[in-house]
């Protein structure tokens, strides 16, 4: 059941709480043994807060939106009383006192947590696989990755062990184990859902999202955990609490870029073959589609040292304290940050500014942009990145995200939704972009194409 079904079943007593609980308990048990998606478990805890969800629907009283659905959260998220790792050995008995916005939202709206779902040490890369808890599997095929780095969080979605997750992202974190699982993931505007706490407020980069089987499943969660914060410095103030209502609208006519290689990155052939039918998908839609694209200038730089910068800023003292516990591609990124110059963080964000002033005026003529999530299908679960794509070296393991990152670094919204499958049965999303601050277009357009496309977000048969 998808979880708006779910939630619908629960609120008119076809289930309890504590039967929808123990059913994806169970299913966790079944198959995670192979998946390896949930690296923490808090099922009595689960189980004694759907006991409550039940006596308060006994009572009669106005239930929460998200009333007795269970979800798993990312392990880079605080949850007060439940261990969180980050997928770090330096944290591997870390206790939060707080729970992070995005999970304190989700437990006020009625969701009941099962646990905490995998990522590399913290959250770096688009292979999720840690020494504290070991790789995470496709549950399409167990020998491929689940992508990075809310990869256990989409495995676990996929799998069915929940009809709700939630994740991170800066360099497509949401996004890219969405595409790889067959799943959909929303990567919000900065600020959209509050990213607390942190040491790095102001930091616009990493948001917390939503993921889930469906648009519709999405956008329940979002509408539950979006909103303002007086206590976060970057909040937006628009409320969200309706958008579950506001996804059925007309979205013909509206002005669609297409983008399928945009700026000239490039993409496996079999990426392309199963993005390509969306456009006469579109057209029957009523979209008004072109080819167009904005211009990225400088997005790879911009978001590099920025990048740079953050790494060292919030792990440099543990580079110095303990090196040891800290993976290669962590150390690479604190130390390409502490040799960042004044000059070059000046450079980084002239260039930021000037490339989000180019894309908001693309916006002003364009309601959609699609472009690819990622440029290959999910690869082997052994290799950390892809060593090429379409020909073309990538040397380091951020090279492969470009789709994503050059969206993350204009700080716009964006999602990765189900395309389809290529010939060898590997899921495959398409990623779907939003001007400034768009987010509520994103998801009507989104659910829109969805339902001209037709569902394909199904459970895996692990």
């Amino acid at each position: 059941m998808s979880a708006v079904e779910l939630a619908a079943a629960l609120r008119a007593g076809e289930f309890s709480a504590r039967e929808v609980v123990g059913l994806h308990i169970a299913r966790i048990e079944a198959c995670n043994g192979a998946v390896n998606a949930v690296c923490t478990r808090s099922f009595d805890t689960a189980m004694e807060h759907a006991a409550r969800a039940d006596e308060l629907r006994a009572s009669g009283a106005t239930l929460p939106p998200l009333h007795g659905l269970p979800i798993l959260h990312k392990d880079l998220l605080d949850t007060a009383g439940v261990r969180t790792t980050y997928g770090s050995g330096a944290f591997a008995d870390h206790v939060p006192a707080e729970d992070a916005t995005i999970v304190h939202r989700a437990r006020r709206g009625g969701a009941i947590m099962l646990g905490k779902t995998n990522t590399p040490q913290f959250g770096t890369g688009g292979h999720t696989s840690n020494a504290l808890f070991g790789t995470t599997r496709n549950p399409w095929d167990l020998d491929r990755t689940v992508g990075g780095s809310s990869g256990g969080s989409a495995a676990a979605l996929a799998a069915g062990m929940s009809p709700l997750a939630t994740g991170t992202d800066m360099a497509g974190s949401l996004r890219i184990p969405a595409s790889f699982c067959n799943v959909v993931g929303v990567r919000p505007s900065p600020g959209r859902i509050p990213y607390l706490p942190t040491q790095m407020q102001w930091f616009p980069f990493i948001t917390a999202g939503p993921m889930a089987r469906s648009v519709r499943d999405a956008a329940l969660l979002l509408s539950a955990v979006a909103g303002p914060d007086p206590h976060a410095c970057i909040s937006l103030d628009e409320p969200f609490d309706d958008l579950l209502t506001s996804l059925d609208i007309d979205v013909s006519g509206w002005r669609v870029a297409w983008a399928p290689q945009i700026a000239g990155l490039p993409v496996d052939d079999e990426v392309l073959a199963v993005i390509h039918p969306l456009r006469q998908v579109l057209d029957d839609m009523g979209s008004a589609v072109r080819d167009a694209e904005p211009d990225l200038t400088g997005a790879e730089e911009a978001f590099r040292i920025w990048r740079a910068w953050y790494y060292a800023t919030q792990f440099g003292s543990l580079l110095r304290e303990r090196p040891e516990v800290l993976d290669a591609s962590t150390t690479s990124n604190i130390t390409d940050g502490l040799a960042l110059t004044g000059d070059e963080m000046g450079r980084a964000e002239h260039l930021r500014s000037a490339l989000f002033r180019r894309v908001a005026e693309f916006f002003d003529e364009v309601d959609i942009l699609v472009i690819p999530c990622t440029p290959v299908g999910a690869f082997s679960a052994k290799v950390w990145h892809p060593d090429s794509v379409a020909g073309r070296p990538m040397d380091t393991y951020l090279d492969w995200m470009r789709h994503l990152y050059f969206i993350s670094v204009a700080g716009l919204p964006s999602l990765s939704l189900p395309a389809g499958f290529t010939s060898t049965g590997s899921p495959i999303g398409v990623q779907l972009v939003a001007g400034p601050r768009q987010d509520r277009a994103l998801l009507q357009f989104a659910h829109g194409l969805e339902q001209a496309r037709g569902a394909l977000a199904r459970p895996a048969a692990t």
